[in-house]
């Protein structure tokens, strides 16, 4: 970790994008059968099997994101599944026009969260994060 990354800002930005995440696949969770329907509403096979899916990863990536452990591969993660959940469920260019400006809001708001989640990726979880203290033990052993 470079000695310029501000701790606090790499902590701050990383909890964050995490609390994105938990809440949503919670939501999902406890609310199985109605995201299952939207789901299938939109034409996917499977909608359980997505749904599933998309619980696993935003309450596990996002778990680990919040403590920042195996930060980069969480965060790899959720980009990956923010980006194909944009592309599937904001498809602004194919919505009717007056549909259109929510969905591009929306898209270009997870479009964003894909960037951070990019930044995290590459830059990892910062010095206050659980992949920093596993680091520094064992650069101690």
């Amino acid at each position: 970790m470079k000695s310029e990354y501000n701790p606090l800002f790499s902590m701050t930005g990383r909890i964050l994008i995490a609390v994105l995440f938990l809440p949503a696949g919670f939501s999902k969770l406890m609310n199985f059968e109605g995201t299952k329907q939207f789901v299938g509403s939109t034409g996917l096979s499977f909608p359980e099997l997505y749904v599933v899916a998309a619980i696993a990863i935003e309450l596990i990536a996002g778990a680990l994101l919040l403590i920042g452990l195996r930060t980069k591969t969480a965060a790899a993660f959720l980009a990956l599944f923010t980006f194909v959940a944009s592309m599937l469920f904001h498809p602004f260019w194919a919505v009717p026009a007056d549909q259109q400006f929510v969905q591009q809001l929306m898209f270009f708001k997870n479009i964003a969260i894909v960037g951070a989640l990019m930044m995290i990726a590459s830059l990892g979880g910062g010095a206050w994060s659980a992949d920093a203290r596993i680091a520094s033990r064992a650069a101690q052993d």
